[in-house]
């Protein structure tokens, strides 16, 4: 009869089934596709999960949330807390990068329960004698579970709790006491727990995944002579200059022998004239391909010496990972089933009508040869990685199979937890968040592309609100060497500390083509292109690094910002503020936002000017209501880049930005 009617019983649970487990825990988050995509976090840092749990009728009940890293057996446990309409919140920290797993476990608890009808029984003046008997069987169960110190205890409550022979009071008082609040708390009957119906999965990844300025520079012309191709050993020198600005990563695009077939020449154009460089995306030649290094640049032990002395300057250094080839790529004759190949024998090359990349050939990912593909394609990432490499900036991946990103990054974090990918895909929105799902660390993003202020607020907003933000972490950047947006053409000094500002304030991952950034490089090739004249992709540049009007010095300062106030250090926790011109007026040019670190400690209040060219003030309204101030409760504030101090009172409180000047303030707000 019992097996009859457990097979008309629905389980969706990994525990064995008991009716007697009542509670029910659904709609998680993080979660994403039942687990199959895991959850983000990085090492030492906070995991926030909600979950919805409830039970049938009006049991009070207790949830935690159980954590471990992955392969160990015994989990550890943080209890959660009821914000409201049944939804719990909790939170667990985590340690070294690696895999780790969560799950949560709820259960009625009687005694809190029993107590809650106690105190209303009391309140209402009615006989409690046989609830405190009741009580007392609850606290002495927990005592036969309990170690022997709380049993002790637990065991002398019950007694005082019956109170036989004694003045009812003092029954009550055991029972109301809190000290058994907290032994009972510590001695929980989990006999009926029920846990969620799965254990997710969470990547954690080193701390730069998280928060980290990146600078990107072409090798070839930072030579230590004028006109010649500049090596590791001249950047070696020039380390200490990007460490003084405050960037912890150093990204090198394509570093591989080129290619002379269909070389481009200056300004992309389609001859290449004698002693053209190419461009160093065309990756390949007779002198090797992905796991070769340009002549010109040097050694392999130079590249290593490189590496080196950058960690010696407290920078990462990233490699430019793009997986297509030169015609002259070894690959094209060694598999040429790996390419794409049309019918009059001639190769299928790199289009986006109407640009031709004739020096590049794409990789074909439904080659029947695919697996001998992929595996030679994730040995260029440990190759590098046993360089000393870990970070990777990866060049157009959503041209790549997702399968083949998803196998190659989880094969490669098992052996290299540490392991960082950032995906450079300015794609459609769901091609980029599942290229986070496939386990990208960061992606590159719309930021450069969103200019007024209700742009950058609702892109802002949804990037970093749940679930996006839970696996998809963006990296600003103001510019790259295929992009000098139109704002920058025209808005002269005042637009590139603007852009610089906002990037490295609304997100905690920023990043910089340099040195055309911080000189205010902004010329096209022609009007409406949003290229850059004269561009490194295709010739070696000669810079004057100390030329006048550069921003260097807004940039160091915004670095050191970032470095000492753990607000910026998240994109999530922000919050817009209302800036208005008059009551009722939003003003359009001002946008003001908040930053907060989840222990309130590190407040960063920023306002920017959108505007270059005009000077802009506003009433901007603090949010005093977030951080429980009153009215009449004065906070001070400290602008960072000009080190003046305020007081403030009250919620309205004037601003204004002269972008002649400086175009933002980045206050730090102290409540005390």
């Amino acid at each position: 009869m019992k097996d009859t009617f457990l097979r008309h019983v629905p389980l969706c649970s990994p525990q064995a089934f008991d009716g007697r487990r009542r509670v029910v825990i659904e709609h998680v988050s993080p979660e994403d596709a039942g687990g199959c995509h895991p959850a983000k976090a990085v090492e030492g840092g906070r995991v926030p999960v909600e979950a919805d749990i409830f039970v049938d009728g009006a049991d009070m009940l207790r949830a935690e949330l159980c954590f471990r890293p992955a392969g160990t057996e015994s989990w550890e446990r943080s209890a959660m807390e009821l914000v409201e309409n049944d939804r719990w919140r909790g939170s667990f920290t985590v340690g070294a990068p690696g895999p780790y797993e969560y799950t949560i476990e709820a259960w009625v608890d009687h005694f809190s329960t029993w107590r809650r009808g106690l105190q209303k029984k009391i309140e209402a003046q009615q006989d409690v004698a046989l609830d405190l008997e009741i009580g007392a069987l609850l606290v002495d169960a927990a005592a036969g579970r309990a170690p022997a110190a709380d049993a002790k205890k637990l065991k002398a409550a019950a007694s005082a709790m019956r109170s036989k022979g004694r003045p009812k009071g003092k029954g009550i008082d055991a029972a109301l006491d809190e000290g058994l609040v907290l032994q009972m708390e510590r001695n929980p009957d989990r006999s009926m727990v029920s846990s969620y119906d799965r254990i997710l999965p969470l990547t954690v990844e080193q701390v730069r995944a998280g928060f980290s300025s990146w600078y990107e520079f072409f090798p070839r012309s930072w030579g230590s002579v004028p006109g010649k191709h500049g090596t590791f050993r001249d950047c070696m020198e020039r380390l200490p200059f990007i460490a003084g600005m405050g960037f912890d990563v150093v990204y090198l695009p394509p570093i591989h022998p080129i290619g002379t077939t269909k070389r481009k020449g200056k300004n992309n154009s389609l001859v290449a004239a004698a002693g053209d460089p190419g461009s160093c995306w065309a990756i390949g030649s007779p002198e090797g391909g992905h796991k070769s290094i340009h002549p010109e640049l040097g050694t392999m032990e130079d590249f290593t010496a490189f590496v080196g002395a950058a960690e010696a300057e407290g920078i990462s250094v990233a490699l430019d990972i793009a997986f297509q080839c030169s015609p002259d790529h070894p690959w094209v004759g060694e598999h040429p089933d790996w390419f794409r190949w049309r019918p009059d024998g001639t190769v299928q090359f790199a289009e986006n009508p109407p640009k031709k990349y004739e020096d590049i050939l794409p990789i074909d990912f439904e080659t029947a040869d695919w697996q001998n593909l992929w595996i030679e394609l994730r040995s260029v990432f440990l190759f590098w990685i046993e360089k000393g490499v870990k970070i990777f900036r990866v060049d157009n991946p959503h041209t790549k199979a997702f399968g083949f990103w998803e196998w190659a990054i989880a094969s490669i974090r098992a052996e290299h937890p540490d392991a960082l990918f950032l995906a450079e895909a300015f794609t459609r929105p769901k091609l980029m968040a599942r290229l986070a799902k496939a386990g990208f660390s960061q992606s590159y993003s719309y930021f450069t592309w969103r200019n007024t202020k209700q742009e950058l607020q609702e892109y802002v907003t949804q990037l970093a609100t749940p679930p996006l933000s839970q696996f998809m972490r963006a990296n600003f950047w103001p510019n790259t060497p295929d992009i000098l947006h139109e704002e920058l053409q025209t808005g002269g000094r005042p637009k590139f500390i603007i852009r610089m500002v906002l990037a490295a304030t609304l997100s905690s991952n920023y990043g910089m083509y340099g040195p055309a950034y911080e000189l205010c490089e902004h010329l096209p090739p022609a009007p409406g292109k949003e290229e850059y004249l004269h561009s490194e992709k295709y010739e070696i540049r000669e810079w004057d690094l100390d030329r006048p009007g550069n921003i260097r010095a807004e940039i160091t300062r915004m670095n050191r910002i970032r470095r000492e106030n753990a607000a910026l250090q998240q994109t999530p926790g922000i919050s817009f503020v209302t800036i208005e011109d008059s009551p009722g007026h939003e003003n359009e040019w001002l946008m003001g936002y908040v930053k907060r670190s989840h222990d309130d400690r590190s407040i960063i209040l920023t306002v920017v000017n959108l505007d270059h060219q005009r000077r802009r003030s506003g009433w901007m309204r603090f949010p005093l209501e977030e951080f429980g101030l009153s009215h009449e409760h004065p906070f001070r504030v400290e602008d960072l880049f000009s080190g003046m101090q305020y007081e403030w009172q009250g919620e309205w409180n004037y601003v204004e930005l002269d972008p002649a000047m400086m175009p933002a303030h980045v206050f730090r707000v102290s409540l005390g």
